[in-house]
């Protein structure tokens, strides 16, 4: 007869068994047994998207889709790659279009091995400040009436 103790080692052993594979499919599934690895140690680059299709799947009510984009490193030629499988927030679905530009990492010894970086977009180029002139007089003001009691009113 077994002892419990045993018994609860064996279905441990296999509850982790079956755990780690499960993981490691959806990770295929997903893409990211590709994606990982490059983020870690791929060469950055902006990519354009050229093309999104669906691939059926998905995670946690998140899609997972394919991708075949323009990748535009800054020290070599772009060249053209595609990404079969990456998990897409679905509240970002709109930013993974057709022209749109997105951060991926890829395998400067192999250009076929692409994947989204973390986080997938490029970091915001800060935008240029204009200011018109009727706009600068309102702010003027505006400020002014923050100003305390005290303070000498603003010159128009």
């Amino acid at each position: 007869m077994r002892s419990p103790h045993r018994a609860l080692q064996s279905f441990a052993l296999a509850a982790a068994v079956s755990l780690s594979s499960g993981c490691a499919m959806i990770d295929r599934m997903t893409g990211e047994s590709v994606a990982r690895p490059l983020r870690q140690f791929g060469a950055s680059a902006e990519a354009e998207i050229l093309r999104v299709w669906d691939t059926g799947i998905t995670i946690n009510d998140d899609p997972v889709v394919g991708m075949e984009v323009e990748v535009l490193p800054a020290d070599r030629d772009s060249f053209r790659a595609e990404i079969p499988r990456s998990v897409v927030s679905r509240i970002a679905i709109p930013r993974f279009q057709p022209g749109e530009r997105i951060a991926v990492r890829y395998d400067p010894h192999d250009l076929r091995l692409v994947a989204l970086d973390d986080p997938p977009f490029p970091a915001a180029r800060p935008l240029p400040l204009t200011r018109s002139e009727p706009a600068a007089r309102s702010l003027s003001r505006a400020s002014s009436r923050c100003v305390g009691a005290d303070a000498a009113p603003a010159a128009s």
